[in-house]
């Protein structure tokens, strides 16, 4: 008995440091509960390194795509086809920008936080047309005040 239970401490010791990838999903939806329409929900996502994001086509006509320049050096980058789930797994640290790439101009964008926002003033950068420039807006506020 007490081998057996000395056997599960040791388990249970070499376990705990290991950390546990969370999943998290970003609804794509026409009309938001707020009444904002094309957006992402949630518009920002606080992840760790080796969390997955998949992104559910809840409304159909959406997709989720990199922006041009919207992930850190080195980065995975991903583009979803219309009305298809797509899932991602991030390593490296940094924000990841996305799109809806027919609702672009339409504010349809979002942004992924891994761990430390390093390159926050390159995807600042980016040229955002249309509505999604006061949509960026809102995402840096929220990245900025740690929400």
């Amino acid at each position: 008995m007490k081998t057996r239970m000395m056997l599960l401490a040791m388990l249970g010791m070499a376990f705990a440091g290991q950390a546990h990838a969370e999943e998290y999903r970003v609804q794509m939806l026409n009309k938001a509960a707020d009444g904002r329409i094309m957006v992402f929900e949630p518009a920002v996502v606080r992840a760790k390194p080796g969390d997955t994001i998949t992104f559910v086509a809840t409304d159909r006509g959406h997709n989720s795509a990199v922006m041009k320049g919207g992930v850190p050096e080195g980065a995975q980058t991903w583009k979803g086809k219309i009305n298809e789930e797509v899932s991602v797994t991030l390593s490296e640290p940094g924000v990841y920008m996305y799109q809806c790439t027919p609702h672009l101009g339409m504010g349809m964008i979002g942004a992924i936080v891994v761990g430390d926002p390093a390159n926050l003033k390159a995807v600042k950068a980016i040229k955002y047309p249309g509505k999604s420039k006061a949509a960026a807006e809102k995402i840096f506020a929220e990245i900025e005040s740690g929400g």
